[in-house]
């Protein structure tokens, strides 16, 4: 078994846990053909990569990425830096000859994704993205049924994603809010990941019509060094240049028809994800709360035919590399072991496993499109 260099550049919760996925990885995929070396971490913030080091064991820590990109140890690096660094981050580390494993939604437009993207492949190396969810068991298990037809042809979905990380007035106004800096608001936050996994079920997107707003306009700027969603109080106020909430119509190419809805600010929702998926024979309904069940309505009844639970085990996605039998809770982290998996079996294997950058490219363009679409107040195509 070899090993592989890899720096973590952005040390903020996602640098956490891209840096733990990549430290359990060996427990749960012993068969991958490459082990995982922390070799260096990078932040700006003062004494954040140096904290990173000693706590998790990286062999360098810096303040300047520039320093993992010219580093000749690193081969890998995963980005989780600020969505205005990943363009620049992402293209730099490509041209260095370093594979990398980035979060979405890789930069603040479709342009920025489709630079990263280019950059890869151009140099030749391997590209991954953090859409997480797609990985769940249950969700693989629903791409499944519905590819083998067990629901009938798929007649209109819903997805939704609701969170109350910025509902709170007191939400520090950091980057996130700022279109200079985050683009984007809860589209490249939470609806990038709807639309990968709507895309994921149900196929290419024709058409959408999409409208956005904004519910708490103003925040207080921070004092100092942030990371995920903090508070502050007594700074000064700024307005938020991005949206809080998006409601999408879609079009599909198969004739399915959709709705998508994303929200940072729903008062009493907590990392309410899921989708509900109606076909001509049945339907599929998840949600990420309960993440390891699937609710299934399928036979010849039609009307007035059952929803079952199904909890998934052995032989539904990757389950069987963390719990032996059926009905054992996996977690968030767990989906970043996977991706970090698909990401080191691409590289090892010179194929891609999992979301790649073209996945990133087409969930951005959607987005451009949702942004396009409010401001015109009319359906657009995505193309």
């Amino acid at each position: 078994m070899s090993t592989l260099g890899v720096a973590v550049v952005g040390f903020g919760w996602m640098g956490r846990v891209h840096t733990q996925a990549y430290v359990r990885l060996p427990h749960h995929f012993p068969q991958l053909a490459v082990r995982p070396e922390l070799v260096a971490v990078a932040d700006e913030v003062p004494g954040r990569a140096e904290e990173a080091a000693g706590r998790y064991g990286f062999a360098t820590a810096a303040r300047d990425w520039q320093e993992v990109a010219a580093d000749p140890r690193v081969q890998a690096v995963s980005i989780a830096a600020p969505n205005f660094l990943h363009r620049e981050i992402g293209v730099a580390m490509a041209r260095a000859g370093k594979h990398i494993w980035i979060e979405k939604p890789v930069g603040l437009t479709a342009d920025d994704a489709r630079a990263v993207a280019g950059a890869v492949a151009e140099a030749g190396v391997r590209g991954a993205v953090g859409f997480n969810y797609r990985n769940a068991p249950a969700v693989q298990t629903a791409r499944a049924m519905i590819a083998a037809g067990e629901i009938g042809a798929v007649t209109h979905a819903r997805v939704r994603l609701f969170s109350d990380y910025a509902a709170h007035p007191e939400s520090a106004l950091t980057w996130r809010y700022e279109r200079a800096r985050g683009g984007s608001g809860v589209l490249g936050d939470l609806a990038s990941h709807g639309v990968d996994l709507a895309r994921f079920l149900l196929g290419e997107i024709d058409a959408l019509t999409a409208d956005t707003a904004v519910f708490v306009p103003e925040r207080a700027r921070p004092t100092g060094a942030t990371a995920g969603h903090t508070r502050a109080t007594g700074g000064e106020l700024g307005p938020v240049e991005n949206e809080d909430y998006v409601s999408c119509l879609l079009r599909f190419a198969s004739g399915a028809r959709g709705v998508l809805e994303a929200c940072r600010v729903s008062v009493g929702e907590q990392n309410t994800y899921g989708f509900e998926i109606h076909g001509t024979k049945g339907a599929v309904f998840w949600d990420f709360r309960r993440m390891g069940e699937l609710g299934v309505s399928r036979g010849t009844a039609y009307q007035d035919q059952p929803v079952s639970t199904v909890y998934v085990g052995p032989g539904h996605g990757e389950y069987a590399a963390f719990q032996p039998g059926s009905a054992n809770g996996m977690g968030y982290d767990d989906l970043k072991v996977i991706e970090a998996y698909h990401f080191l079996r691409s590289i090892a294997e010179g194929t891609a496993h999992g979301a790649t950058l073209d996945d990133a490219v087409y969930s951005a363009t959607v987005l451009d499109a949702m942004t396009r679409s409010a401001d015109l107040g009319t359906w657009v195509s995505p193309g």
